[in-house]
């Protein structure tokens, strides 16, 4: 039975993994409800979630949750001390805290871009993440952890994906980031629309050389009058009239 359990946990992760691009360190958002009932079967969170998911784990909650346990009393009060244990995620509800199920739920938001598995035994969120594609669910049954297989919206959502009906999460965040690259977001836009100054540079170091100073102009060469010809000198090589003495036999 474990080993069964096992196989069809690697199977949803890997769907996971496939079409909605999650990634370890998986993040685990745990409620209340999920700490009592591992309190009561005896189950340790921080050791059998690694081992159940095969990969490493980051186990938080967020503040409207251990506010939500703080109200409730005594009876929660171990539940209470297992989830403070974790890391508490910044919600929007920090100076006016709401029931922990809205708080979860506004935490995946449209399409869970920050990818949580939810742990959770309330009924409420469990029907709300379901309408959400993208979530994997965790509950505790008969003491044991298990992963919920894909809720439909979950299916839909790939099979419109495949079609091409829709666009997924991952062709999303590349179609953002081109968009940022290439200023066509409306942060970006705004930030196009102003005119870049100039930065100061350096001046050209030609342009700091001193001026040469003019010299005088040399004066046109006087033109010959029309139809004289321009004498050409010439220089006759003189002959030497010395003769050579010629020697005679005597």
């Amino acid at each position: 039975m474990k080993i069964k359990r096992q196989k069809q946990a690697k199977k949803n992760i890997s769907f996971y993994k496939y079409n909605f691009s999650f990634r370890e360190p998986f993040q685990i958002l745990i409620d209340g409800t999920f700490c009592q009932a591992a309190l009561k079967n005896k189950i340790q969170i921080k050791e059998q979630m690694p081992k159940y998911l095969m990969g490493e784990v980051q186990l938080c909650t967020t503040n409207c949750a251990l506010k939500e346990l703080e109200t409730l009393g005594k009876e929660l009060y171990g539940a209470k001390i297992i989830l403070q244990r974790f890391q508490v995620r910044r919600c929007p509800h920090f100076k006016s805290p709401v029931p922990a199920s809205e708080c979860l739920l506004s935490m995946l938001e449209e399409t869970n871009p920050h990818h949580y598995f939810v742990a959770t035994q309330d009924h409420t969120v469990t029907a709300g993440l379901k309408k959400i594609p993208g979530v994997p669910l965790l509950y505790i049954i008969l003491n044991t952890i298990v992963l919920d297989k894909p809720s439909q919206t979950s299916l839909d959502h790939v099979q419109a994906v495949q079609l091409g009906e829709l666009v997924s999460p991952a062709q999303q965040q590349s179609i953002r980031s081109l968009k940022e690259e290439q200023g066509i977001g409306h942060k970006d836009g705004e930030r196009r629309g102003k005119k870049r100054k100039r930065k100061q540079s350096n001046p050209n170091p030609l342009s700091c050389l001193k001026k040469k100073k003019k010299g005088v102009p040399t004066p046109p060469l006087k033109k010959t009058e029309d139809g004289e010809k321009r004498k050409r000198s010439r220089h006759k090589k003189r002959k030497d009239n010395t003769s050579v003495p010629v020697v005679t036999n005597t």
